[in-house]
């Protein structure tokens, strides 16, 4: 398999940093303890295109990769559970307006990770066609969804 960018959820490091693995580049972004943690890996050739990035949260990391005709931006979630309080799902949702905020206008925005999310079996409109035969919604899977056009994420 080849891949050129692979998002990472619950890596849990500590702290925020960037390192070689091999040919690989990694940036990690953690919180205090071994508990979440997001990292972008970068293939060789991708890497060289590595502009500045942001750890924001455990939660949150953002990249701007340096590409023609636009810049890519990258954001990498991993989201809290629908267990999770009210609090701390706004939480990360304003740390995503924060690592949008991070990236220009213009440049072309990638939001990937691990939501979390059920989003059942239903066609939603401009967001995702059916995900399975078997699934089912959750809580967080209905706000999760219903933020989505909030942060202003183009789908098409």
């Amino acid at each position: 398999m080849n891949l050129n960018i692979l998002g990472l959820a619950e890596v849990r490091w500590t702290g925020a940093g960037s390192m070689k693995l091999g040919s690989k580049t990694l940036i990690y972004s953690g919180g205090h303890t071994h508990e979440r943690g997001v990292g972008i890996l970068f293939d060789v050739t991708t890497a060289k295109s590595l502009g500045s990035w942001c750890p924001i949260s455990d939660r949150v990391v953002v990249t701007n990769l340096v590409a023609k005709p636009l810049n890519l931006g990258i954001i990498q979630v991993y989201a809290p559970t629908s267990d999770s309080e009210d609090a701390e799902v706004e939480k990360f949702y304003e740390e995503i307006e924060k690592a949008k905020g991070y990236l220009k206008s213009q440049n072309i925005i990638i939001l990937m990770g691990d939501f979390n999310a059920k989003v059942g079996d239903e066609r939603v409109e401009d967001v995702a066609g059916p995900i399975g035969p078997l699934g089912f919604k959750s809580t967080l899977g209905d706000s999760g969804l219903g933020r989505v056009p909030e942060i202003e994420v183009k789908t098409k």
